[in-house]
């Protein structure tokens, strides 16, 4: 009631188009200070309900009030490992299920979780948390996203011996490789890994886990293949932690044209160059781009594409524009459906809804443009507007539709059964009848699966909450009980 909700300050988008560097200025002590007064200590805390991994946000926004830091970063810690990465990527479905937002703005949360766990860094805080007595077990996990490295953590510190398999040549997964610099520098997830390593984790990179033999020059890094009969005879249990890495294809005329790529042939190729790599990305240098998706990752296109100094960026969505604001009477605690403008679009793109491509043109085997028509729905069915059809320029068109399941091929070679979306198929609930699979374990014993690979394509946050889960139905598997939070 006496303050104001304060946004993180920025820097300038003409300014932070010329690199790749984060641009958000972390909220200073007093600010947090202040912001963590709007909270308003309710009885139920609805924003814990809105959190995937159900933070305790209203006691570190009091501890962060009265100035008691270090406490506030163990709470936040708590909950959740790696803060530094959902304080800069998270959408923060909490803010939408803020009491204060029902009448007014929500209290930032987010940017709250980000000064703690930086400040938690800035003062030597954060330590190897070493298991005091270790169990002789060994576990594989495979994958090293959000999931994988929460699995990994949680299990290391209950004194199993973790090795963590991951196909690139660095550690992250879609963290390292999916997300542009500019909204999260990888120097935060090598500073975890360094910590998980002092913790007992053993990280191997360039390894795919396959039945079949790896291609002379096969795409994701990988060298080295390991069997999953081999990983299963070396390793007490194997939690399967990979991405939903099958993206959405545009079937329709032109399809095969050079300069049509999906997204996650455009983003990583450029921050690999940004980590050093001495290889060619995929410009947008002086050419009109078309990015065809209108979530987060066509977001990190647009970003991606005025960085390279495109001489023009439109974004299309199949779906009808959203309201400016949502309904708070209708909606609220859930997460509302609502105009959202990022900090790429910000930077400069056209954005059009309820556009559907129906061919790519080119000339000489190259796109030189896109037809397009417009939409319109009724009862949730679509229908194209009738004469509606226009042509425009496009050099390169960017697929940013989505992921629909996990690379089957992991889950063919361990014979994991898969649900109606392809992913691995394992429930949640820790209440099992005596014999049946636990949480998270799939139909293969000993094999466990969690994050985009088994829940689908999600949020950094819903990886975490699932690597956590996952990592405490593993020790309860192996040891009967576990000490672990849920």
């Amino acid at each position: 009631m006496e303050f104001q909700r304060l946004s993180e300050a920025a820097e300038a988008p003409k300014s932070r188009i010329g690199h790749y560097r984060e641009f958000v200025v972390t909220l200073k002590d007093d600010e947090a200070k202040q912001q963590g007064a709007r909270c308003m200590d309710c009885g139920i805390p609805f924003c814990q309900t809105g959190c995937p991994i159900n933070n305790i946000i209203p006691d570190w926004n009091d501890l962060v009030f009265r100035g008691n830091y270090r406490q506030a970063l163990d709470t936040l810690h708590s909950t959740n490992n790696f803060p530094e990465f959902t304080g800069r990527v998270c959408p923060a479905p909490c803010e939408a299920a803020c009491t204060l937002n029902i009448n007014n703005d929500a209290v930032g949360i987010k940017s709250i979780e980000h000064f703690i766990v930086d400040k938690g860094w800035e003062e030597g805080w954060i330590a190897p948390q070493v298991a005091s007595t270790k169990t002789g077990k060994k576990v594989a996990v495979v994958g090293s996203g959000p999931a994988g490295l929460a699995a990994a953590q949680q299990l290391a510190r209950v004194g199993h011996a973790v090795t963590v398999f991951e196909k690139s040549s660095r550690i992250g997964g879609l963290l390292r490789y999916g997300i542009p610099d500019f909204k999260m520098e990888k120097s935060h997830i090598d500073r975890r890994v360094a910590q998980m390593q002092d913790e007992g984790v053993v990280f191997r990179t360039g390894v795919m886990i396959t039945d079949a033999k790896l291609p002379v020059g096969v795409g994701n890094d990988a060298t080295e293949t390991i069997s999953p009969a081999a990983l299963q005879a070396e390793f007490d249990a194997v939690v399967l932690a990979g991405g939903a890495e099958h993206p959405r294809d545009l079937p329709v005329p032109g399809r095969e044209l050079s300069g049509v790529h999906y997204a996650m042939e455009f983003l990583p190729l450029q921050n690999k160059v940004n980590a050093g790599d001495k290889i060619d990305v995929i410009s947008a240098k002086g050419k009109h781009v078309v990015v065809i998706g209108g979530g987060d990752t066509g977001s990190d296109c647009v970003g991606t594409s005025n960085r390279h100094g495109a001489a023009s960026v439109t974004q299309f969505e199949l779906m009808p524009q959203p309201p400016e604001k949502e309904n708070k009477p209708m909606v609220w605690p859930n997460w509302p459906l609502k105009m959202r403008t990022s900090s790429s679009h910000e930077e400069g793109a056209s954005r059009d809804w309820s556009v559907t491509t129906k061919a790519l043109v080119g000339k000489d085997g190259k796109v030189t443009g896109l037809k397009a028509a417009r939409v319109e729905w009724k009862d949730g069915k679509m229908t194209e507007v009738p004469g509606s059809e226009w042509e425009m320029k496009a050099d390169l068109v960017l697929l940013a539709m989505g992921f629909v399941h996990p690379v089957a091929g992991v889950l063919e070679a361990f014979g994991v059964e898969r649900d109606h979306r392809g992913n691995a198929k394992a429930h949640t609930d820790e209440g099992h009848a005596q014999g049946a699979p636990m949480a998270y374990e799939t139909n293969v014993a000993k094999v466990f699966a969690a994050g985009d690979m088994r829940r689908g394509q999600s949020l950094v946050v819903w990886a975490i909450r699932e690597g956590r889960q996952c990592a405490r139905a593993v020790d309860a598997f192996l040891m009967g009980s576990s000490t672990l939070p849920r």
